[in-house]
């Protein structure tokens, strides 16, 4: 099957792509889930926003454990997606089935850490009184199924390095329509249920993600050309491996740098008070809105990038990346303009606390300085590691991130008291910082020499015919 590469897409086996084909399903699929996530709130928010703060804190944590399974998930996927650029398809159904394997074994282990020390790190946080009592309930319950989502983040990442993110959605939309209905029936005690609270939310977001994972198995074996043996998930490959975590380490240590980061900020928060907790989960539900668009392309983007490498096509990926910004920007600017000017109103569906909604709409009032320099490196920083080039990331992360917004947010929150506004502008500082880095770090193309694929590498069982299609 021969490989074309034309200025909005690629053709590779099996699936022809363009950056809008891959977007729009990502895109609606954040969508759904970010608006489940609110709907979660608002139904919570109706037991008190003490319970908000709770699972807020225990999202804190959980989110950095989901980080630490995509060391696996997200290394498998961009191996993958170059392996489909160079045509070797049995090698990505070997790579896959280990992949999934591995995530499961951290996961398990993952679990068992939020089982034995999940209430201790909440209490280390500063995580106190009422808020402390929901945050316990709801991480000992979510964060001891973590497995589940281990193993979802495998799949869903893999197959939409197919091209199949149209499917991804179907199945993410199945889910977030499950999870709110037995949120309606735990949360509140319908049907007959007793009325749980936090725990009836926790309960129903572990159901719902089992209900996924069983689908996503099921799909994975439908869309994949070449299927993913049983003798896969248990064999290990020391260059498969290799190759996996030279991607996924790196990848998951800035995002876990970057989440430890905002656990810092959390923790700041915490000596601001119960309303500006409250106000920072607010914010930040409304905020998760804007760059949402971002999200979708760096991921679509992240694809091609990852093929056109392994097909040998540099410089179409340079070019699509600059494309990408652009069109990420445009929407980012106007999505976060609307924002602004429903601000108060959209913090007002969550709660009636006149203090919690003139704080968080201070806050998001600075979002247009924020998520234009996050725009940038969501973009970027997903095609650097899908070319090989994970390493950069991490180190410039390091530098702005820890040495930058951190020494930043506790000058403006307890030296010049600007509350939780200084949270937010120091977090803007760090994204423009490394937004700068990554713009001359693609324009470079020092990322050309990172490339995972040898074309002229022998597989280690031996290589299968392809299947035509």
């Amino acid at each position: 099957m021969s490989a074309a590469v034309t200025e909005t897409g690629t053709q590779q086996q099996g699936k022809s792509l363009n950056l809008f084909a891959l977007t729009w399903p990502i895109f609606l699929e954040l969508f759904l889930f970010m608006l489940m996530g609110t709907v979660d709130t608002l139904m919570i928010s109706s037991v008190s926003d003490n319970a908000v703060a709770g699972i807020g804190a225990s999202n804190q944590i959980i989110t950095i454990a989901i980080l630490l399974l995509e060391v696996v998930g997200n290394g498998a996927a961009i191996v993958v997606a170059q392996y489909i650029g160079s045509k070797k398809l049995y090698e990505a159904a070997k790579i896959t089935g280990m992949a999934i394997t591995l995530n499961l074994i951290v996961g398990l282990l993952l679990s068992g850490a939020f089982l034995v020390f999940g209430g201790m790190l909440l209490e280390k946080m500063n995580v106190q009184g009422e808020i402390l009592v929901y945050a316990k309930a709801y991480m000992h319950i979510v964060g001891g199924a973590i497995f589940l989502q281990a193993l979802i983040n495998s799949l869903a990442a893999i197959i939409r390095t197919y091209g199949f993110t149209k499917e991804t959605m179907y199945v993410s939309v199945f889910m977030n329509v499950l999870h709110v209905g037995l949120n309606y029936v735990l949360i509140f005690g319908h049907f007959g249920m007793p009325a749980l609270g936090v725990e009836g939310a926790a309960i129903s977001t572990i159901v719902s993600r089992f209900a996924c994972l069983l689908i996503f198995f099921w799909l994975m074996y439908r869309v994949t050309e070449v299927r993913v043996e049983i003798k896969f998930y248990l064999q290990f490959t020391k260059n498969y491996v290799a190759k996996i975590l030279k991607i996924g380490i790196p990848s998951a240590v800035e995002q876990i740098m970057y989440h430890s980061c905002q656990l810092v900020f959390f923790f700041y928060a915490t000596f601001l008070g119960a309303e500006a907790l409250a106000s920072r989960q607010y914010a930040h539900n409304i905020s998760s809105y804007i760059y949402l668009f971002s999200m979708a392309i760096g991921m679509g983007t992240a694809i091609m990038v990852g093929r056109l490498v392994g097909a040998k096509q540099q410089e179409t990926a340079y070019q699509r990346v600059w494309k990408s910004v652009k069109w990420a920007m445009i929407v980012t600017i106007a999505v976060d303009l609307v924002v602004i000017a429903f601000r108060v109103p959209l913090v007002g569906l969550f709660t009636d606390n006149p203090e919690v909604i003139r704080i968080a709409a201070q806050v998001i009032l600075l979002s247009i300085v924020l998520e234009t320099g996050r725009t940038t490196n969501i973009v970027i920083i997903n095609s650097l590691r899908a070319a090989g080039d994970a390493k950069f990331p991490v180190y410039m992360g390091l530098i702005s991130m820890v040495c930058l917004s951190l020494p930043l947010g506790y000058l403006f929150v307890f030296q010049l008291n600007m509350g939780l506004a200084g949270i937010w502008l120091a977090i803007a500082a760090d994204e423009w910082t490394r937004a700068f880095i990554m713009y001359f770090r693609w324009k470079s193309r020092a990322w050309e020499k990172h490339a995972l694929v040898d074309h002229d590498e022998d597989d280690s069982i031996g290589a299968q015919p392809v299947p035509a299609v």
